[in-house]
């Protein structure tokens, strides 16, 4: 048992919120992960191809990168408190659902409805941990809350085989029946009430540039995820109507007195430059779940147990890091840390081809360990910076925007960090590849990564004098 000062919130009251903010965070990342190792089950169980089953997957990502950002404003213009508990509400109901699913296509229905849940849980935990935090330790706020999002993404594929093994695939569903009752009776007790702020008092949502921007989000999400890699004339058209949609809803937003993103907070080089160097940070780091089976499987040997094993290292450092990171970022300050963050990462992305080459597993595992490690240390910093920053009637919208750049950046990393790994190695199927081949191509990825983690670096950098105004 730790002692009370490794709790970023020590006192009953604030514990009592962070563990509600914890379990809420783990739900929304738990259910990503938990339903990828079920896939080939539920293939199995509905008779349907792998094609149509990663629909149970996309359904999900898609409902939340389009409403995260919309789902923050409603709760800075309703209430976080009365959206958090509807949040919870609609993403257990919706979980029950999963589980009691007939067809493949319920299922999906469901899972976009528990995608809508977990938006507004991922917008508005982050906001309400920004505000509640006590001076000085918002930093170690975001650091738990980002050890708690690991966790969630490290446990599910492990929960998830043993629930199907032992109860079938509709436990993995059906799991977030008490554990959605739980953080709602948490959050029932003791998130804070509801304060309306003077200047929000005639402000009306932009229904408008809602439904562009989750068009926008949908389309260019679509674009990146059909075909899995392979870039056709479907994606380039759902690319260039993201592209119009884009457009269309800058327009927009200039034009209503009542905007959805303020289009002035672009102009404010802690947003800009967080919103940026968070998407570049997680398009790197999808690399490492996209491309890692591969190499590990067809380049180093391994079989699929031990390959799970070594992936399983990122998560857990990522886990492990959270609340050192949080601690690092309140002492030291947010610039600097999340500066040191993009170096470490940088040096570990160049240096990971080579070390695997020479040393085999330990010289993939050790860089890889430094990645995550850095990676966790870069949310915490930066969740930290641009949350200091921004007055309480727009955590929430903010948040959004936080969220929803790590979701592009884990959409595209997924897409682009793939397609380049095929390329690099020369071969249309990675699974048929020769070692040499994936090395190639594993060299390829990591090349690139370090190039967008030094351009995150850059960016960062650049911002740095209005960085050092919303310190801690």
């Amino acid at each position: 048992m730790p002692d009370s000062d490794d709790f970023p919130l020590p006192s009953p009251p604030h514990f009592a919120l962070l563990a509600c903010l914890s379990l809420a965070t783990l739900l929304s990342s738990l259910g990503t992960s938990i339903a990828n190792v079920g896939l080939p089950t539920l293939a199995q169980a509905f008779g349907v191809s792998f094609q149509a089953v990663q629909w149970v997957v996309l359904a999900y990502l898609l409902a939340i990168t389009a409403a995260i950002v919309g789902a923050g404003r409603l709760g800075d213009l309703l209430g976080r408190r009365r959206l958090m508990l509807a949040g919870l509400a609609l993403f257990t109901a919706a979980s029950v659902l999963c589980g009691a699913a007939p067809d493949l296509w319920v299922l999906v229905a469901a899972r976009a409805a528990q995608g809508l849940g977990a938006a507004v849980l991922m917008a508005l935990t982050m906001a309400f941990a920004s505000e509640a935090a006590p001076k000085g330790r918002t930093g170690s706020v975001m650091g738990w809350l980002g050890t708690m999002s690991a966790v969630g993404t490290a446990l599910g594929p492990t929960l998830g085989g043993a629930l199907i093994a032992g109860a079938g695939w509709r436990a993995i569903f059906l799991i977030n029946l008490p554990l959605g009752v739980l953080t709602f009776w948490l959050a029932l007790r003791h998130l804070p009430a509801d304060r309306r702020h003077p200047a929000q008092t005639a402000v009306r949502f932009d229904r408008l540039g809602n439904a562009l921007l989750a068009l926008t989000l949908a389309a260019y999400a679509l674009s990146m995820t059909l075909g899995r890699g392979h870039f056709g004339l479907l994606n380039g058209a759902l690319l260039a109507a993201a592209a119009a949609g884009l457009g269309l809803f800058i327009r927009v937003e200039y034009r209503t007195a009542h905007p959805l993103i303020r289009p002035a907070m672009f102009g404010n080089a802690v947003l800009a430059g967080g919103f940026a160097t968070s998407a570049l940070v997680a398009t790197v780091m999808m690399a490492t779940l996209v491309v890692g089976p591969f190499y590990l499987a067809g380049a180093l040997g391994l079989d699929a147990a031990r390959a799970g094993l070594v992936m399983s290292c990122g998560p857990l450092v990522a886990a492990l890091a959270g609340v050192p990171a949080g601690r690092c970022v309140d002492r030291f300050g947010a610039r600097a840390m999340a500066l040191a963050a993009l170096i470490a990462m940088a040096a570990a992305s160049a240096t990971l081809p080579a070390a695997s080459a020479a040393f085999g597993v330990a010289g993939y595992i050790v860089p890889l360990a430094v990645l995550t490690a850095g990676y966790a240390l870069f949310q915490a910093a930066n969740n930290t910076a641009v949350m200091g920053g921004i007055g309480g009637g727009e955590r929430g919208a903010v948040s959004g925007m936080l969220n929803l750049s790590r979701n592009l950046g884990l959409i595209t990393g997924a897409s682009a960090m793939g397609a380049l790994f095929a390329a690099g190695a020369g071969v249309a199927d990675p699974m048929g590849g020769s070692p040499e081949a994936l090395a190639a191509g594993l060299r390829a990825v990591f090349a690139a990564g370090a190039a967008l983690i030094t351009l995150a670096a850059a960016v960062a950098a650049a911002s740095r004098p209005k960085l050092a105004a919303v310190q801690p």
